[in-house]
């Protein structure tokens, strides 16, 4: 995929960060099971920045400095595409936090993290996240259930990849972009065109376009002015056409 915009490096990202705002915060799920002395010390920690279309927040090969989760916009995970065709492993919708596996082994990525859409991302340093570790019943819940919930999500896509109808494929990835747990600020209503849903599927958009035209005539969805309003999100993950 080619976007029009230049690439920046992770570290020029990290240079244009600035603290977060009430209302960003607000948005940070994790938060809410922090004490009084742990969310200060997460509140002093959290900056945010603006991702660009195109740009990378995560490479293969950077060391993870640190825990990121997307505020607003629409990011993707692949893989190295210097080796073939870039395969992508899954998006990440408002809401959503990734990375914690990376973060917790102080690895470097094996996977890059890029923006489809102008996007704003809040970021948790390292040390930080590892102090959370050591001092928060709260924190290790929720980086459990993002790992528990993650191996799940993996394992689905697994098998949509051998999905050869399109339609079920395009329902399996509405649906995980739905997820609760993985992306809470999503609500009923994702807002994406069906080109972005396109890269992320790994479909033409003119096949997306009739994939979502078949749900929405099964009542599974809603196309709305600029997004995807889920009626039956149980049927998009096990529903068959």
């Amino acid at each position: 995929m080619a976007f029009p915009h230049p690439v920046r490096s992770g570290s020029a990202l990290r240079a244009s960060a600035r603290p977060a705002s009430a209302s960003e915060l607000s948005e940070i799920p994790w938060l809410k099971g922090l004490t009084d002395e742990e969310r200060q010390r997460a509140l002093d920690a959290v900056v945010v920045s603006e991702v660009q279309v195109g740009e990378f927040i995560c490479r293969i090969g950077r060391p993870a400095t640190y825990w990121f989760g997307l505020l607003d916009g629409l990011l993707k995970m692949s893989n190295d595409d210097s080796q073939g065709a870039v395969i992508t492993f899954t998006g990440v919708a408002p809401g959503g936090w990734f990375g914690e596996g990376t973060v917790l082994k102080r690895e470097h990525y094996r996977y890059n993290i890029q923006a489809l859409r102008k996007s704003r991302a809040a970021g948790l340093p390292v040390d930080t996240f590892h102090w959370l570790l050591d001092h928060s019943i709260g924190f290790n819940r929720f980086v459990m259930n993002q790992l528990n919930e993650r191996l799940g999500q993996f394992i689905a896509a697994r098998e949509i990849d051998r999905i050869n109808n399109p339609d079920l494929r395009v329902a399996r990835n509405l649906a995980a972009l739905f997820h609760p747990l993985l992306s809470p600020n999503v609500g009923g209503v994702l807002r994406i065109t069906q080109q972005e849903l396109a890269y992320l599927v790994g479909l033409s958009r003119q096949r997306v376009n009739e994939a979502l035209t078949t749900l929405s005539a099964k009542g599974w969805i809603r196309v709305e002015y600029g997004g995807l309003r889920v009626l039956d999100l149980q049927a998009l993950r096990s529903g068959e056409l």
